[in-house]
């Protein structure tokens, strides 16, 4: 069920991991749920979707979500992103309004962050299914044991990646990070909860292309 899902080079970075009983725990779960007509974002195709459009070899950044949109035709299963044709959610309208400071980007018409993810740019949730209309419903049935893993191998094999952390949730995974070969950039989260207490002004996208080019990197287009 997942292994075909899986984009190649992940497939093989993370072959251990999809072996450990936590890993066949998660699948038993979303099997006895979508077995009871459950509804579950994003549809099973699109769970591992930040794989398919950023290969390992490719991560250049990795933007840390918490949880998939529980709306319908929300979750695409990119942190952040919704497919052509739904308006972005309020944290996503608000990235796009610190870009326009930052980097005079347009706001665009459409919410979909695809072509970030093609250029290298990891939007990784840390929790990748909710139940429809339910935010968090996921949260405790072993995706943050996978996705923890995840940003460990990115560490541990790779250099120069910049970490976006947005918020207390994502921040407190800077401990499995080596700071001595990455980079971690962090603000308040998106959400207009928080945005004014630091997401507004940080300049996280301007910066971290200055990181890239530094480090001899194709820095990221940001417009949509």
């Amino acid at each position: 069920m997942v292994n075909v899902q899986i984009e190649e080079s992940w497939k093989e970075v993370l072959q251990q991991e999809f072996n450990k009983p936590y890993f066949q725990q998660i699948i038993a779960h979303l099997r006895t749920e979508k077995a009871t007509k459950t509804v579950i974002y994003p549809p099973g195709t699109l769970i591992f979707n930040a794989f398919a459009c950023t290969p390992f070899n490719k991560v250049k950044v990795v933007i840390l979500g918490q949880d998939p949109y529980h709306g319908i035709g929300q979750a695409m299963g990119l942190c952040f992103s919704v497919p052509d044709g739904i308006a972005p959610p309020p944290s996503l309208q608000n990235i796009f309004k610190e870009l326009h400071t930052d980097i005079g980007m347009p706001i665009p018409d459409t919410g979909n962050l695809t072509s970030w993810a093609k250029q290298g740019v990891f939007l990784l949730n840390a929790v990748l299914t909710v139940r429809a209309n339910e935010a968090a419903s996921h949260s405790k049935i072993g995706w943050t044991n996978f996705t923890d893993a995840v940003i460990r191998k990115l560490s541990e094999e790779k250099e120069g990646i910049v970490f976006l952390l947005w918020g207390r949730f994502a921040q407190e995974k800077q401990i499995l990070i080596d700071e001595t070969k990455h980079t971690i950039f962090k603000a308040a989260h998106p959400s207009p909860l928080s945005a004014y207490n630091g997401f507004f002004g940080c300049k996280h996208f301007s910066r971290t292309n200055e990181v890239l080019v530094k480090n001899g990197v194709e820095p990221i287009n940001w417009h949509l």
